[in-house]
C-alpha cells in the first residue's frame, strides 16, 4: 500500500488515508532517512486520532505519551540517540509495545531485535520533485 504526500499542504489527507489503513495494527515503524519527514507524517497522524496536544519529536526523551480525544494512548518513539537496544530494556519498553496502544517508532532499525513481530513497517521516501512517497509493509 502506498500513499503519495504531494505537499506539506497534502499531509492532511495522506494522513487520513494512513488512519484508514491501520486496521487492528498498533505498532508502526517508521523508516526514512533524516528530513524525510517522519514527525511531520506521524504529527498529521496524531492530529487526524484527535490529539490535541503539542506534538513534536521525543528526540531527547526518547518517548512521548499522547491521549486522543476518545482517551485513547499514543506513544511516539524516537530512538535516533540512543546507543543501543539495552537502552530500551531501561525504560521498559516492552510495556509500550505490547500494550495494545499505539505505538509510533521513529529509527525502529536501532531496536530492530526488540520490535513485536506484527509490527507494521513504514518507509518514507522523498521524491525527486520533493513529494513524498509513504509506503506501508
Amino acid at each position: 500500500m502506498n500513499i503519495e504526500i504531494k505537499t506539506l499542504d497534502s499531509i492532511g489527507e495522506a494522513a487520513t488515508e494512513f488512519v484508514k489503513q491501520m486496521g487492528d495494527n498498533t505498532v508502526f515503524a517508521f523508516h526514512g532517512e533524516m528530513g524525510a519527514g517522519k514527525t511531520t507524517f506521524i504529527k498529521a497522524i496524531c492530529e487526524k486520532l484527535g490529539v490535541e496536544d503539542v506534538i513534536n519529536s521525543p528526540t531527547f526523551a526518547i518517548i512521548n505519551e499522547y491521549r486522543s480525544n476518545t482517551g485513547e494512548l499514543i506513544y511516539h518513539f524516537d530512538f535516533y540517540r540512543i546507543k543501543d537496544e539495552s537502552e530500551a530494556f531501561d525504560f521498559g519498553y516492552e510495556d509500550y509495545f505490547y500494550s495494545g496502544s499505539i505505538c509510533f517508532i521513529e529509527w525502529p532499525q536501532l531496536v530492530d531485535s526488540l520490535l513485536p513481530h506484527d509490527v507494521v513497517n513504514v518507509y518514507i521516501t522523498e521524491q525527486p520533485d520533493g513529494s513524498r512517497m509513504v509506503k506501508l509493509d
